[in-house]
């Protein structure tokens, strides 16, 4: 559901790119309560696992569409919202500067999109409501798929209305909703079920993980290794070998691009445009999640997904381990003073 430029207009990209920038600046002011020395490596760990799911388009049976797992409620439940949002901002700013996925124009629109629905909303009033009387394996399962529908249903339709309100008329509202919202119900649902097959093998092996970001409290003394060791391992492989196996289908939003417009993707001219796709074309230097030139290449494919997640884990880590510092030296300076 990676949104390109072509979708919406220079003053709604730059209205969502500053929507975005406030909710990131809220989020890393209120992050510093629950963020311990613990939960740095997890968020790196947790955003090159959920950068590397996204490259895995699965296909959606009798529709020739296919979609990919957001990740924003995964990472809510693991990390807490703040750290979430955080995270899943890195991955969609790696994903569109590096890999061309998504447009630069668009970034605040995905950002938003695909994070702030999942860890604002979905998270503290969906899941949490679900989970707050009986905290268990089947109430988890039940709260993290009903979170995961209705928070990409969300995200579906505020793309929507964000094509709606940038004038794309090639994109009726009420046709391309009409398509929209049940092929990403379809996808929600297998989100739900990787969601929560994850969130039962954590709960299974280290319940405080969980625990810890439901109260919004620190991991301070428990041991993460085994659990962000198995989570390294499975994005390696997921970004590294079982990227190769992804749908070629259309993603939902492209299927219903086609269906609504007779087209996968839109057009657009003017300056804004241009100069984006012209530093994105700089920056990109694995568009597609490949080398350049060439199609089809499992090598190619392998690289990109290595490469993103361990950029992610990366960008994630230092953005946390940069939040931590700065909580510390408030404290210094106020003890000081």
């Amino acid at each position: 559901m990676h949104m390109a430029d072509a979708l919406m207009s220079p003053a709604v990209g730059t209205a969502l790119w500053g929507s975005s920038a406030v909710a990131m600046a809220y989020s890393s002011k209120k992050v510093q309560s629950g963020l311990d020395d613990n939960k740095i490596p997890l968020m790196g760990v947790m955003g090159a696992f959920v950068f590397a799911a996204q490259m895995i388009n699965f296909t959606i049976p009798m529709t020739g569409s296919s979609g990919h797992i957001g990740g924003g409620l995964l990472l809510s439940i693991m990390l807490g919202p703040y750290a979430a949002f955080i995270t899943m901002a890195s991955i969609l700013a790696i994903q569109a500067l590096f890999f061309a996925d998504g447009g630069l124009l668009a970034l605040g629109a995905n950002i938003i999109n695909l994070g702030f629905f999942t860890c604002f909303i979905a998270y503290p009033y969906i899941f949490k409501p679900m989970m707050k009387n009986k905290f268990d394996e089947k109430n988890l399962f039940k709260a993290s798929l009903t979170a995961s529908i209705l928070g990409l249903q969300m995200g579906a339709f505020a793309v929507v209305l964000e094509t709606l309100i940038s004038g794309k008329t090639e994109l009726p509202f009420w046709n391309f909703l009409l398509l929209m919202q049940p092929i990403h119900l379809a996808i929600g649902v297998v989100e739900g079920l990787v969601t929560a097959a994850v969130v039962t093998f954590v709960w299974k092996n280290r319940p405080e993980i969980i625990s810890s970001s439901f109260e919004n409290n620190k991991l301070s003394g428990v041991s993460i290794k085994s659990v962000a060791s198995m989570i390294m391992i499975m994005a390696i492989l997921t970004g590294g070998f079982v990227s190769w196996f992804a749908s070629s289908n259309p993603d939902g939003l492209e299927w219903s691009m086609f269906k609504t417009s007779g087209q996968e993707e839109l057009e657009a001219d003017g300056h804004v445009y241009e100069k984006s796709a012209s530093l994105q074309e700089k920056t990109a230097v694995l568009p597609d999640y490949g080398f350049k030139n060439t199609e089809g290449s499992n090598i190619g494919t392998s690289v990109s997904g290595i490469i993103g997640g361990g950029i992610t884990f990366v960008v994630a880590s230092a953005l946390g381990f940069g939040i931590n510092q700065y909580k510390k030296k408030n404290k210094t300076d106020k003890k000081a003073a």
